[in-house]
């Protein structure tokens, strides 16, 4: 398995889901802006999507990947029949629980965007898109299941791909929507449930060779199930508190006019880098962690967590500073477009710097909290998140009043790097996670590689600044130069000073 390029087969799907995301938001920004048209949606998308990232980026799988495997060792029976009992249990679970969001839904609008109550129609519209979107959630959380047996099995390809699907049905919503003069926020809401349905048939598809489900009653649980949900509460909680942060991060913003919509378009700018950096390395290396956690092979051990390390921080370094650097012009180039003003650009601009300051620490938490999942332990990744959670809350309350919602980025930045030192320090004393000399060499390359990267980045957006006005409408094109040549930059340097090698990353 070569960790680098099985990365980059699950970030280039991951990278092109993302540009069509960046699409489908460059036209929502274009048709609604930041209306409360927009932030209604925007809640009713947030509440599955923040479920679809829970299950679907690596959380879900953190708990399953470690028990699917050890029963596959056992036996391709075994580990079918396990998957069988996880997939009946589960959806028989998540049908309930639509059901009771279903007739709950004012209460549950009301908790995770308590300022919409202030304006009625904003919130009835919430909770209108809420209802239709919700259902999304029980395709997404099966599809994660079958995309957890296809990396099982080293296929990265279809479970990165499959995200896709919901990009280009709401691009065609927004579309069809406009054409035959349909409400837009409603018919993109049919859209989100509508991609979950289709996103499942091609994952089943794609998975038939090594699993297809049977659907069964199960009258009483086994050991190795009741194992597995221990797991996974606690999994989900901790390896996706970014999302739970950025979450209660929404819930407070709702108290502000535009902030739900300033954080969202910023955390579309950076979640393209957390996809890659974090999500693709964790995806990829956490089968073979754990495979080989279980067949005791310390020296692959070592070398898979050394390089996954080297690996999320040689993609996410330069993307932070690319962010700090360039932010105002990204989010310009972007969304400054329609119904999206320059207080618009301003906002979202200034929440992209303090979310960029965390972007590494977003990664790293994916892929260190893998170091525990690989070894059956959800409990400690559990206590990490909860004292960022609070972390993030207090901090998010006390300055909110004064500050407004640019405190949320901030909050959820420095909450991140303290989930960081606190894995960091008990990896060491738990003897789980060694650093060796070649690691921290090639730290210090990734370093300097970006330092050239960003000095190149700022002269070069200084000496486009009058690209980069708002009214300019090519001024994509001039991003594009200069990111395509900044990354072309950054990788030539990465290859000279041998961090960028294809054979490091080949693990046997």
């Amino acid at each position: 398995m070569n960790l680098l390029s099985s990365t980059s087969v699950f970030g280039f799907y991951t990278l092109v889901s993302r540009v069509l995301g960046y699409l489908r938001d460059i036209l929502i920004a274009v048709f609604l802006g930041t209306s409360v048209y927009a932030d209604a949606f925007f809640v009713a998308f947030r509440l599955p999507n923040t479920f679809r990232r829970l299950f679907a980026e690596g959380t879900f799988n953190a708990a399953f990947i470690p028990s699917y495997s050890e029963q596959k060792i056992k036996g391709k029976k075994l580990g079918n029949k396990f998957a069988d009992e996880v997939f009946n249990i589960i959806s028989i679970f998540l049908i309930l629980l639509i059901i009771i969001i279903e007739i709950f839904t004012p209460f549950i609008v009301y908790i995770i965007a308590p300022g919409f109550y202030e304006n009625l129609e904003k919130f009835n519209l919430a909770v209108e898109f809420t209802r239709i979107t919700f259902p999304f959630l029980l395709f997404v959380s099966l599809s994660s299941l079958l995309s957890g047996i296809l990396n099982s099995n080293n296929k990265f390809a279809a479970a990165a791909a499959a995200p896709i699907v919901l990009n280009i049905v709401l691009i065609l919503s927004l579309f069809l929507s406009f054409y035959y003069d349909l409400d837009i926020a409603k018919s993109l809401s049919i859209g989100v449930t509508l991609s979950g349905i289709f996103q499942f048939i091609i994952l089943l598809i794609f998975t038939r060779k090594f699993y297809f489900p049977s659907i069964f009653f199960i009258k009483k649980f086994n050991n190795n199930i009741k194992f597995f949900f221990r797991k996974l509460l606690p999994s989900i909680f901790s390896s996706g508190i970014t999302q739970i942060n950025i979450l209660i991060g929404t819930i407070i913003a709702s108290f502000q006019s535009g902030a739900v919509s300033y954080l969202y378009y910023a955390d579309r700018v950076y979640q393209i880098n957390l996809a890659i950096a974090g999500i693709a390395v964790g995806t990829v290396a956490l089968p073979n962690l754990a495979k080989n956690v279980k067949l005791k092979k310390q020296n692959i051990i070592d070398k898979l967590q050394n390089r996954s390390i080297e690996l999320c921080l040689l993609l996410s370094l330069p993307a932070a500073f690319g962010l700090l650097i360039a932010s105002e012009q990204i989010v310009n180039s972007l969304f400054g477009y329609g119904s999206f003003n320059i207080e618009d650009i301003y906002n979202t601009s200034l929440a992209l710097i303090f979310f960029a300051f965390g972007v590494p620490a977003f990664a790293l938490i994916k892929v260190l909290s893998n170091f525990y999942f690989a070894r059956n332990d959800t409990k400690f990744p559990f206590y990490v998140s909860f004292i960022t959670m609070l972390i993030n809350i207090i901090i998010s309350l006390s300055f909110f009043k004064k500050y407004g919602f640019i405190v949320i980025p901030i909050a959820t930045s420095l909450s991140s790097w303290v989930a960081i030192l606190i894995y960091l320090i008990f990896l060491k004393k738990n003897k789980i996670l060694f650093l060796s000399s070649e690691s921290i060499s090639n730290f210090l390359k990734i370093l300097l590689s970006t330092f050239l990267m960003s000095i190149f980045l700022y002269y070069g957006l200084n000496y486009f600044e009058d690209k980069f006005v708002y009214s300019n409408k090519f001024k994509l094109i001039y991003l594009s130069i200069m990111v395509g040549l900044s990354s072309a930059l950054y990788l030539i340097v990465a290859k000279i000073l041998g961090v960028l090698n294809l054979k490091s990353y080949k693990i046997k």
